[in-house]
């Protein structure tokens, strides 16, 4: 896709609208002198160099990407008029297109036209307003989250001021049920928070069977898919399908249009199968809502202002990579068959172990030291990755992730439990590129250990 060109037609096109209004003179406190701003722009450029190369595939560390350039170019077409999707009178055109947008990551989640939702600037802020929801349905009683759930939900119960309650994980770094159910009995919680994909193992919670269990004690059910919630476009294929159809009959999900719905930071969206719950939103503005009587985006979000752009981005990337398996569906399945290829490579080597299989677009995967200790494989992950990513030559990036001596044994007994954990390298695939490049990242990990 040829950006410089369709960004050329976005700024032509500005410019003619722009011109129907008639011309003006800029005001003079905004002019500044070229030269001053070439040399700004340069020592920005130069800045900027100090970064990963989130774009490359020998950059394989955290959920970064760049946006695709179908967000780019929405991004821009919108940021050059800057709507503010608060309310209707500061971006009709683009709180069209958010209503668009999120209608259809509603039908992608199975809620149909009944549903309440938005955009956000983050899954941070989109977990934050379905707690609140939560906390607002069951006054005094807290959320329950496995111990492998993102930190945002401890925060933001902090926020919120309810009381958190970590679940204990199985084998494979989920949501036990045992332990959920005895929490349940206590009466004590009124949300559980189920995540279809956490972000250190890539680990799918079981949506269907938290939800039979929830129900039971009268609990909400909240789904973080703020990095997981996107692979639903994949359920039937080679993921199972009952996690992912069973979120239809949950209560809210977040997901997150900044990792794998290829736009850029940040762009979150939070969604209830509930209308009725706007209620806990309602406000008034003495100066906001006056140009129409239909319910403006700021009377169902506890932001105010939020970047119209971003609904733009998203709302054009869609148009050309809809919400379909042969669609966006098909970046994420390249992702997750390089994360099985990957496994299956490392299974057959005798350098590396496989630490879990995974079953979204993270690998998870340890050296075999001599001695098999949790200290050596800690001390090596570390290596492994310092000495990658400062490479003067062909660097690469990974990243590692924390396991607790508890995790190790019911993972790998044969590691000597010799300190209370270890670091594990950890991978995510996620851009697309990845399946093609694995080979070549595969190797240069092998010429690190």
């Amino acid at each position: 896709m040829d950006l410089q060109h369709w960004l050329n037609e976005a700024l032509a096109n500005h410019e003619k609208w722009t011109a129907e209004y008639g011309a003006y003179t800029p005001h003079s406190s905004l002019q500044v002198d070229p030269a001053v701003f070439g040399s700004a722009l340069a020592e920005l450029q130069d800045r900027l160099r100090d970064n990963y190369p989130f774009f490359h595939p020998r950059y394989a560390g955290q959920m970064l990407k760049p946006p695709h350039p179908a967000a780019v170019v929405g991004y821009l077409s919108a940021m050059l008029i800057n709507p503010n999707n608060h309310a209707l009178d500061g971006g009709p055109a683009t709180a069209a297109m958010e209503r668009e947008v999120v209608s259809g990551l509603a039908h992608m989640f199975g809620y149909g036209d009944q549903h309440l939702g938005h955009l956000t600037s983050s899954g941070t802020i989109a977990n934050l307003e379905a707690l609140f929801v939560a906390r607002s349905l069951h006054p005094g009683r807290g959320v329950a989250y496995s111990s492998e759930a993102h930190y945002t939900h401890s925060r933001m119960c902090g926020v919120l001021a309810i009381e958190g309650f970590p679940v204990p994980v199985d084998g494979r770094g989920r949501m036990d049920l045992d332990a959920l159910e005895g929490l349940l009995k206590t009466g004590k919680v009124g949300t559980v928070v189920v995540t279809p994909g956490t972000t250190a193992l890539g680990a799918i919670e079981p949506v269907h069977l938290v939800l039979d269990i929830a129900r039971r004690y009268d609990a909400r059910v909240h789904v973080d898919g703020a990095y997981g919630g996107f692979f639903t476009l994949l359920a039937g294929t080679d993921l199972e399908a009952a996690p992912w159809e069973a979120i239809a009959s949950c209560d809210s999900v977040v997901v997150d249009p900044h990792k794998h719905g290829l736009q850029p930071y940040g762009c979150g969206a939070v969604l209830f199968r509930d209308p009725s719950v706007g209620r806990f939103y309602l406000h008034d503005s003495p100066y906001t809502y006056f140009t129409s009587d239909e319910l403006h985006l700021g009377e169902i979000s506890l932001e105010c202002s939020r970047a119209g752009a971003a609904a733009a981005g998203l709302w054009l990337t869609l148009r050309l990579l809809p919400l379909t398996r042969d669609g966006l569906g098909e970046v994420l399945a390249a992702g997750r068959r390089a994360a099985v290829r990957w496994a299956s490579i490392i299974r057959e080597s005798e350098e590396l172990e496989l630490y879990q299989e995974p079953e979204l677009d993270i690998v998870t995967y340890f050296p075999r030291t001599t001695p098999l200790t949790l200290s050596a494989v800690d001390a090596a992950s570390h290596r492994v990755m310092e000495t990658g990513m400062n490479a003067a030559v062909d660097p690469i990036f990974l990243s590692v992730a924390r396991a607790s001596k508890e995790a190790f044994a019911a993972r790998h007994p044969e590691v000597e439990a010799d300190v209370d954990g270890a670091r594990v390298l950890r991978s995510v695939l996620m851009k697309p590129e990845s399946e093609d490049y694995l080979d070549t990242l595969h190797a240069r990990v092998l010429n690190l250990l």
